[in-house]
């Protein structure tokens, strides 16, 4: 995965939170899993990563939701903006919605597809990253998958258990 060398900015909706990032990736995505697909409230999540140290929040700080033992999501708890997916894997997926300017990143891969809806196409002229569990992505997808804390796709008598 490829280093650019760009400043970008970003933040919530009310602008609680707001970030600047001195480097990004070249990873721009879409992530089809269900468990993107509830932390933004969507049928896919956009996200692009900056490297962890070139990270800033320049206004507020991001509460946090752990999604699982191993990952955490960031989002303003004043307006509820959705802005980021962090793992333990040195970067931070800031969601692209809230950039400040988001046509920088266009998607150039999907993931996480096995979730995808049946009426979303795939993009055209955009990898195909299939599975959440990709090829070498087993052992993380399942460390997520037994600490998930993600409410079930139903109704339930008790909360959080349920």
């Amino acid at each position: 995965m490829d280093r650019i060398s760009k400043t970008v900015t970003g933040g919530c909706q009310c602008g609680a939170v707001r970030y600047r990032a001195t480097e990004m990736l070249d990873n721009s995505h879409l992530c089809h899993c269900r468990m993107c697909q509830k932390a933004v409230g969507n049928v896919f999540a956009a996200l692009v990563a900056a490297p962890n140290p070139a990270l800033t929040f320049t206004r507020g700080e991001p509460a946090i939701f752990r999604s699982s033992e191993h990952v955490e999501r960031g989002f303003c708890e004043r307006c509820g903006t959705p802005l980021f997916y962090r793992g333990n894997t040195g970067r931070t997926n800031l969601t692209i919605g809230s950039l400040d300017d988001p046509s920088d990143f266009p998607p150039i891969a999907e993931v996480g597809t096995e979730a995808r809806v049946s009426w979303l196409k795939p993009l055209p002229d955009v990898e195909d990253g299939g599975q959440t569990e990709s090829a070498g992505q087993e052992a993380w997808a399942a460390a997520i998958r037994v600490t998930n804390r993600q409410h079930p796709d139903h109704d339930t008598d008790e909360w959080p258990n349920g």
